[in-house]
């Protein structure tokens, strides 16, 4: 599997707070042997989990965002190495893939200025390479039959894990998605603004649900071409749900669960929908992280989640003191969902 860098057993025990009397994930988690080939050590795994980081912010900066979400691996890995493996949550559940090699992407991006169109059309080439470096490893792990867990990077990834999933499972697949914005923008080039909008155009998203819209923060075009569409994509506001509450959540979950259940989805999860969680679009009013928490949860638990994706988050961002935090969130999410999916 090429572009992908491995995590080491010795990765793991350089993250890992060792104590006696406690066994973390750090200790039990599966990786990838040296000699190994990783597609046959990923389908004759026990683990049914398979980590995967994305250390990336060019579809962020594409998309004229502020850069830091490729930080959020590092963190978010540290706090799950570190999360006790007890009878609620096993890490001998996972298996932590590593990272995708996005060197090469980051270096060339380096010397790109957004804000010139003509290099703003470069990026949107790299953010394409990426794409499909992204698509195919996730391609890999779902057709051994395991659930992916993407951590990191630009909401761009979104389309390489709907088309990689997709075409593991021979047919569309349908997504939800936690976000204070659609991602669902015109096709001008690919970047974290159109992942979505890039993958329903193209076959690989069948049913769409955004969860929580800011309605000040989308565009009267992004919600005139919503309403255009047929029926397959649907939304809801944050401000119809908590501000107005006009709506409620836990009925809007299940309305949004019947809306894509019927087929393999993914469960998408922007961190710049929670209040102080720094990112690309940080805000101060939104869901809080119980309720992200309750939402992953629901869905996670469902037969036909496919795969979780964490984004987003940029702990370079914010407070040095804080940055912990992002990853620890990270962290409860990773096994929010792994025990809801977990059959009982």
């Amino acid at each position: 599997m090429e572009n992908l860098i491995r995590f080491r057993q010795s990765d793991l025990a350089k993250i890992t707070n060792f104590r006696n009397g406690e066994v973390k994930f750090g200790e039990k988690m599966y990786v990838v042997p040296k000699d190994e080939d990783v597609s046959n050590f990923i389908l004759n795994c026990e683990a049914k989990y398979v980590i995967l980081g994305i250390p990336e912010d060019v579809g962020v900066r594409a998309n004229l965002g502020r850069p830091g979400a490729e930080s959020a691996w590092k963190s978010a890995i540290q706090s799950i190495a570190n999360i006790q493996h007890n009878r609620f949550c096993k890490g001998n559940s996972v298996l932590v893939l590593g990272q995708v090699d996005v060197s090469q992407e980051i270096e060339e991006a380096s010397t790109l200025n957004e804000n010139d169109p003509e290099e703003r059309k470069k990026l949107f080439k790299i953010v394409e390479q990426i794409d499909k470096e992204v698509s195919h490893i996730i391609f890999s792990i779902v057709k051994a039959g395991k659930t992916p867990i993407i951590i990191g990077g630009g909401h761009n990834n979104a389309y390489g894990n709907i088309k990689g999933t997709a075409l593991a499972k021979g047919k569309p697949i349908s997504a939800v998605n936690f976000d204070a914005h659609s991602d669902f923008r015109i096709l001008e080039g690919r970047h974290s603004g159109n992942g979505f909008s890039y993958a329903y155009e193209e076959g690989f998203l069948k049913n769409y649900f955004v969860f929580g819209l800011h309605e000040s923060y989308t565009s009267k075009s992004v919600l005139d071409s919503l309403k255009k569409i047929n029926d397959r994509v649907r939304y809801n506001t944050y401000d119809e749900i908590k501000i107005r509450q006009e709506k409620s959540f836990y009925q809007e979950m299940t309305n949004a669960l019947e809306h894509i259940k019927y087929d393999s989805f993914g469960i998408e999860i922007d961190l710049d929908a929670v209040p102080n969680i720094a990112s690309s679009a940080m805000t101060l009013s939104g869901f809080s992280a119980e309720e992200l928490r309750v939402f992953v949860n629901h869905f996670g638990a469902h037969k036909n989640a496919a795969y979780i994706h964490i984004c987003e988050g940029a702990p370079s961002l914010g407070e040095d003191k804080n940055n912990h935090l992002i990853g620890k969130l990270i962290g409860y999410l990773v096994t929010d969902f792994i025990k809801a999916n977990t059959p009982k």
